[in-house]
């Protein structure tokens, strides 16, 4: 019985790039990584796994991922936070580096979208306790994030999903 998603790989212009974008913004650890930069293999900072993500090298020539427009594919990867507070400051960080591109409340989730070097999009998200789903658990709810109501409303260090 599968238990939950372990790691994602993704093909990449250069490893090095993400690996210093995700480094510098996210604060993943590199586990393994190829001197010549044809991969990383990286960690989350509180993860256990031996590797969350891994990056692939295929060059500069690399078209623009196309998934969702003229392609199918992979839409985007799921970071979890464990408080509003570190929601709050990878907010500002994501900011200062032009990667966010947009935040939800989600109803279930608190979520800021962000992309990463090669325009490939991702997630940082807080879980809301299940108590308070209400009608979010059964209904695709976008409503915009008032981050500092939902800091005010859970507490800036409550833990996500607690």
């Amino acid at each position: 019985m599968i238990t939950r998603l372990n790691h994602a790989v993704l093909y990449v212009r250069d490893a090095l790039v993400h690996q210093r974008f995700y480094e510098e913004i996210l604060g993943f650890e590199s586990v393994i990584e190829d001197p010549a930069g044809a991969f990383v293999f990286m960690r989350a900072p509180a993860s256990v796994n031996h590797h969350d993500i891994a990056f692939f090298s295929i060059g500069t020539g690399g078209a623009d991922s196309d998934a969702g427009r003229g392609s199918v594919g992979m839409y985007h990867i799921g970071w979890e936070v464990a408080t509003l507070a570190e929601l709050r400051e990878l907010r500002g960080r994501l900011e200062a580096c032009g990667a966010l591109v947009g935040a939800s409340d989600h109803g279930v989730n608190l979520s800021l979208y962000s992309k990463d070097p090669d325009g490939l999009e991702f997630e940082v998200m807080w879980l809301v306790p299940s108590s308070e789903w209400g009608e979010a658990e059964s209904e695709a709810i976008i409503r915009p994030l008032d981050l500092d109501a939902s800091i005010e409303r859970f507490g800036a260090d409550r833990v996500s999903g607690c």
